[in-house]
């Protein structure tokens, strides 16, 4: 006899059959993804339906399912279709959808115990490892996204300079203030890195650019030297692969060099960046990457996978694992049975309760292969050169930096510019055309297009123009306008 307080399905076939009707009408949604707009405004009604107040009662799947392709759908921010260039968002991959489905009927906690799902994670991470061409000892942890990953490599650092005492008596074991050293460019995740480990914002310094939106090595070079002459400890330098704005990548063999010889650990920001390893026209561009004491990057951004799947990489798993070690009784390690297999992945980060991230970017790297994933890198580089060419070619727009990899950042000519590109970005995601984004740089607020999409093709980016231009014209037009 079943019991009463079961979850499952007291009718598995209805269940099966109501799960393939969700399974098909997503997968139909993400083949015929084109047909629909990048994003919507959410009518007010729709809104308020997710106002209503905790539901006590019980409700069958297929109504609730129905609710989902009404309400939620429809009204996502649409970085599966090809016309989304505003963010540096993957696209996901079907692949990836199912594996997603895989792990979350496996359920597996990946903070411990002796099970495969954590020999997937690290099968992922001696990829990774060999990927970044960093040494045998090295290690690697699935997290949320950069943002955290940026953290944990802040941590890292600070128990590398400071001890691991440092962990108990916090910034009193430090004999001087620790300075941390960054692009003006840099990810707004680095500041709030130093700030969560206790360091404060403050101690980090944003260094200029240069005319390619590269850090200033020399510049960075007296930034270190004054702090130095002023009792602080420069202990962090961060180098970003593929800067938020522009997509620059800084000179990592000149940071690894500084590093080197300030005796200071540099890690690299790769956020989206660092995945251009895996094409072969652009991964020597990064030289000097294989060089850095951590790595941050996403496997949900250039990698394709579902979100979210960011990663930690690390030269020393031993000082990762003197940064985060927290033995507890009830975590007790055994030589044998389920409580094996110490270290856990709970010994390398924050988390104890962790999902199987691993498992859809193990699917992925499988199913696809490197080979495959590179040339989709690559192809949203040429893209943007294309891109690129539309803009200069156009007389009613003009370029704002260079572009280096996947970032086209660049603006209408009209009156009133910075106003009328806001307006025109509104226009663009209210028509559900196209949706990229803006940034400001050097001032002035540019259209910002981050070709991230592996189903983004010409035609997605030729409509983007044609419709800058229309509404260029029309908001120029508008009452108010200049």
């Amino acid at each position: 006899m079943n019991s009463q307080h079961t979850l499952d399905p007291s009718d598995w076939e209805a269940f099966r059959a109501q799960g393939h009707r969700m399974l098909d009408d997503i997968l139909d949604h993400l083949e015929h993804i084109r047909e629909r707009p990048v994003w919507q405004p959410i009518p007010d009604e729709v809104r308020a339906a997710f106002r209503e107040p905790l539901p006590r009662a019980p409700a069958a799947l297929a109504d609730v399912h129905e609710t989902f392709l009404r309400r939620i759908l429809p009204f996502a921010v649409g970085n599966t279709h090809p016309g989304f260039l505003g963010w540096v968002h993957g696209g996901g991959t079907p692949v990836g959808m199912l594996a997603e489905m895989l792990a979350g009927g496996l359920n597996a906690n990946l903070g411990g115990r002796d099970q495969i799902p954590i020999e997937v994670e690290r099968q992922v991470a001696e990829w990774a490892r060999e990927l970044f061409g960093f040494p045998p000892g090295a290690g690697g942890l699935f997290v949320t996204g950069t943002s955290m990953a940026n953290l944990l490599g802040v941590l890292v650092a600070r128990t590398a300079v400071l001890g691991p005492e440092s962990r108990q008596k916090g910034m009193a074991a430090s004999a001087g203030s620790l300075t941390a050293y960054a692009s003006a460019a840099a990810h707004g995740s680095i500041a709030r890195a130093l700030d969560l480990a206790g360091l404060g914002s403050d101690a980090l310094r944003l260094v200029p650019t240069d005319s390619q939106h590269c850090i200033d090595t020399a510049a960075l070079e007296r930034a270190i030297a004054a702090d130095r002459a002023a009792g602080r400890t420069p202990f962090l330098l961060i180098g970003t692969a593929g800067t938020v704005d522009v997509g620059a990548i800084d000179d990592l063999t000149r940071l690894a060099e500084i590093a080197d010889r300030e005796a200071v650990r540099l890690h690299v920001d790769g956020a989206y960046g660092a995945l251009a390893m895996l094409a072969p026209e652009l991964a020597p561009r990064l030289r000097g990457i294989e060089r850095a004491q951590s790595i941050a990057f996403d496997f949900h951004k250039w990698g394709q996978v579902p979100y979210d799947a960011g990663f930690f990489l690390v030269r020393d798993r031993a000082l990762q694992l003197a940064a985060f070690d927290s033995p507890a009784a009830y975590l007790r390690r055994e030589a044998r049975g389920m409580a094996a297999g110490s270290p856990w992945p709970c010994d390398l980060g924050p988390d104890l309760s962790r999902g199987f991230r691993a498992l859809k970017t193990w699917f992925t790297l499988k199913v696809y292969g490197t080979e495959a994933l590179g040339r989709a890198i690559y192809g949203t580089c040429r893209l943007a050169q294309y891109l690129r060419h539309r803009v200069e070619e156009t007389p009613e727009l003009e370029l704002l930096a260079p572009v280096s990899l996947n970032i086209v950042c660049f603006r209408h000519r009209g009156e009133r510019p910075d106003a009328l590109n806001a307006d025109i970005v509104a226009a663009l995601h209210e028509s559900g055309i196209a949706a990229p984004s803006t940034t400001t740089l050097n001032g002035r607020l540019a259209i910002r297009a981050a070709i991230v999409n592996h189903r983004t093709e010409r035609r997605d980016l030729d409509a983007l123009i044609d419709a800058t231009l229309k509404f260029g014209a029309r908001c120029a037009r508008a009452p108010g306008a200049s």
